[in-house]
């Protein structure tokens, strides 16, 4: 039985590798990720807590299970709103092939997932990056994203603006040119891809601001009352996301579903779909488009794999 701490599967998860295995896992033969369930947990003296369970497994292959805690009161307490661990199993005997620390997996790969989508769907010319949100996924998306795009400039956009200068900070160590965003209509106004990396409640980005041609990328919200995008965002743009079960319980999309604002059956594709070719892309330069990830256990599937090779 092996583990791997966030060191040993930062190491293993090079971002082109990465990317690779997540288009592999995405279309790969007996890949099956059945639905996830979600149990909200009670915190004393506190804010209802999540607790996620995600499985996915290759038939003759390898089968994972992750399992995903989110705290939303943990930033306050400087304590990382989600934890996460990934059991993995031998798929054709079930034998227990070892763990590994699901924080630096669950990161990196819903990165490097957004950026899977990117690029299908950013603008080739796409310059200008707009990262809203300054916590652990804030520099991932930043160099998952600025390794299938070439971005002139990266901002960061957060609450503290201290926080923002931290991401900002980090992404200078590793040679990204990158800014704090003072003001976030501005920034929204000014980018070619924005990515939502918040636990949001309220609506942060304003479709009325989107210039045309922009592409948004939607991380944060994974529950029914998590909204990183208004109304006009639905209404101006082209919507795909990672997985259909998943996508549509998240607030950008059931919100608007629930109020008939947006019909399912409008969906693009999916990440598979968009991998496979087999669903429509960016069109024309100045079609806004719009990628909704909560997150599929296939993509899991395809970290671990590369952390355990």
């Amino acid at each position: 039985m092996q583990f791997f701490d966030s060191e040993k599967v930062a190491a293993a998860l090079p971002w082109a590798a990465l990317i690779e295995s997540i288009e592999q896992a995405m279309v790969a033969s007996g890949a099956v990720a059945p639905e996830r369930t979600v149990h909200q947990v009670q915190v004393p003296g506190g804010s209802d807590a999540s607790l996620l369970m995600k499985p996915g497994w290759v038939v003759g292959d390898v089968i994972a299970l992750k399992a995903v805690t989110f705290f939303p009161d943990n930033g306050a307490l400087g304590l990382a709103t989600v934890n996460a661990g990934v059991l993995l199993f031998d798929g054709t005997n079930g034998t227990f092939l070892g763990a590994c620390d699901g924080n630096e997996l669950t990161t990196r790969r819903t990165a490097a997932a957004s950026a899977v989508a990117a690029k299908r769907l950013a603008r080739s010319d796409a310059a200008r990056l707009l990262v809203v949100g300054t916590g652990a996924l804030a520099p991932m998306t930043a160099q998952a994203h600025a390794s299938v795009r070439d971005y002139d400039q990266i901002d960061i956009w957060g609450r503290d603006p201290e926080k923002a200068e931290v991401v900002v900070a980090r992404l200078h160590e590793l040679g990204l040119q990158a800014t704090v965003c003072a003001d976030l209509d501005v920034g929204i106004g000014a980018a070619d891809t924005i990515t939502c990396v918040t636990g949001s409640t309220e609506p942060l980005v304003r479709g009325a601001l989107l210039k045309p041609g922009t592409h948004v990328d939607l991380i944060g919200g994974f529950t029914s009352h998590m909204r990183e995008a208004d109304d006009d965002v639905i209404r101006r743009a082209d919507i795909w996301v990672d997985t259909r079960s998943d996508g549509i319980l998240a607030g950008d999309l059931a919100q608007p579903i629930e109020s008939g604002l947006f019909n399912v059956a409008d969906i693009q594709g999916d990440l598979a779909e968009l991998v496979a070719g087999s669903c429509p892309v960016r069109a024309t330069e100045d079609q806004i488009t719009f990628f909704k990830s909560a997150g599929t256990a296939l993509e899991d599937l395809a970290a671990a794999k590369l952390v355990f090779a």
